[in-house]
């Protein structure tokens, strides 16, 4: 049995719905994944590259208050977090999907 990943302190329905669209389904196979690689995933499925999301992704895998990173270890997080970015996200890529999907190209069902 597999549990949500809305259960997870931090993460709500919206984010569980990123992770099911980068094939990532349950609180188990995030935990397993950890964060850099999961939210690698997240980004190379479509989602818009935002630190403070991936902290709060760190923050919830760790069972932290979102709010907790700070200082020297939020400036960590940050090198860790463009260094993801560089690696995951394909700003031209994703900018062609947008047009496809602003004149109707792309199938949004077929993401899921």
């Amino acid at each position: 049995m597999s549990t949500a990943i809305s259960t997870i302190r931090n993460l709500g329905p919206a984010y569980e719905e990123s992770c099911k669209r980068a094939g990532i389904h349950s609180a188990e196979e995030l935990h397993s994944l950890g964060a850099d690689v999961a939210y690698g995933r997240l980004l190379a499925s479509g989602s818009k590259p935002h630190f403070i999301a991936y902290y709060v992704l760190v923050m919830a895998l760790q069972g932290r208050p979102w709010n907790d990173c700070k200082g020297a270890e939020k400036q960590a997080l940050r090198k860790r977090f463009d260094a993801i970015k560089t690696r995951s996200f394909d700003k031209e890529l994703s900018e062609f999907e947008r047009i496809l999907d602003q004149i109707g190209v792309i199938d949004r069902s077929a993401r899921r």
